[in-house]
């Protein structure tokens, strides 16, 4: 699932996690890499297909990781 909102922000969950805004922000995380809650939250977000969801998680990711991380 990609979400693209108008601010830049683009989420694209299709196993590993991207996360990019401009030079500003750029997280990926591979699948198995993920943590638990995190992986619940997206899974769902995918089912009910909710881009809000997928930006709150996208945030509580950068906080959690920071703006700039590359996990394999």
């Amino acid at each position: 699932m990609k979400c693209e909102y108008s601010d830049g922000l683009s989420v694209n969950y299709s196993g590993p996690l991207q996360i990019l805004k401009g030079q500003d922000v750029n997280v990926f995380i591979k699948e198995a890499r993920i943590p638990g809650q995190i992986k619940e939250d997206l899974d769902t977000a995918v089912f009910s297909h909710s881009c809000s969801s997928m930006r709150t998680i996208a945030e509580t990711v950068t906080k959690t990781f920071g703006n700039r991380a590359c996990i394999h």
